[in-house]
């Protein structure tokens, strides 16, 4: 991995309803390497020839109405690796696993959970230990490598518009934060938390109930990187202004992050 190099990571919710949101948003920011998650269409159906209108290929491991992750690239389509968390195929489509150059770029959609009663909650602990065996079997972490995605975790009360108080509900649980804090023991770092230890800023805001304006959200939207990537980053955002409608085009839930390697 050469120069300078804009990554980024966004759940999109849905190809089809964000397809001109998207486009708009590559041509404004003009990153090199998008992971995008919850696709919400099959592979055959992934709008190839239209994002190569704006200079982007794109490699897709896709699932009918639910799911799917990508990984969108400038300069040449990236070499698939693996489609799907081995294990957890019942799970879903959740995981794409890919090589840019010498870069290792793993999207992914981690399991929502519902709630702490439902049998979600438990498998989405089992999708996340399936993971760490998965990285820690098949990526050496001396090489430059991202992990990036929809975490659908908190890791502390920062990262949450309630703070503390939500400490022990969905996604603000001990044996969710575990889960992180062993990606992070691995060897992965924070990329947004490097740069800014103390800032609060938010990745998903909820449709209902004026959360965006009100900047009632969570950040659950990560970029992982091994010491190598860490060394290199410059500068790591929400693009909250692509959280906003444009024009007749309206957002995602969730606004994309964004880095700047040097």
């Amino acid at each position: 991995m050469k120069g300078f190099m804009r990554i980024a990571s966004w759940n999109i919710n849905g190809m089809k309803a964000r397809l001109g949101y998207l486009k708009h948003w590559l041509d404004a920011r003009q990153p090199d390497v998008v992971g995008l998650q919850e696709l919400k269409m099959q592979d055959e159906q992934f709008p190839h020839e239209s994002l190569a209108e704006v200079g982007y290929h794109a490699v897709v491991h896709g699932q009918k109405a639910w799911n799917g992750v990508a990984v969108l690239t400038r300069d040449k389509p990236a070499e698939v690796i693996q489609r799907g968390l081995p294990g957890q195929e019942d799970m879903g489509a959740r995981l794409l696993a890919t090589r840019i150059d010498d870069l290792d770029f793993l999207t992914v959609y981690v399991p929502n959970g519902k709630n702490l009663e439902h049998d979600d909650y438990q498998r989405k602990l089992r999708w996340y230990d399936d993971l760490q065996a998965f990285l820690e079997k098949n990526f050496n972490l001396g090489d430059p490598f991202i992990l990036c995605g929809d975490f659908n975790i908190c890791p502390t009360g920062l990262d949450s518009h309630a703070g503390e108080e939500a400490n022990g509900e969905i996604f603000h649980t001990d044996a969710e934060r575990n889960r992180i804090d062993k990606l992070l023991g691995w060897g992965l770092t924070d990329l947004y938390r490097h740069l800014h230890p103390d800032t609060q800023t938010f990745s998903w805001w909820d449709y209902r109930a004026g959360a965006f304006p009100r900047n009632r959200g969570l950040r659950i939207d990560f970029l992982l990187g091994s010491e190598k990537i860490r060394d290199r980053v410059t500068e790591v955002e929400t693009d909250r202004d692509y959280r906003k409608k444009k024009d007749d085009l309206s957002a995602s839930d969730h606004a994309p992050v964004m880095a700047v390697l040097q």
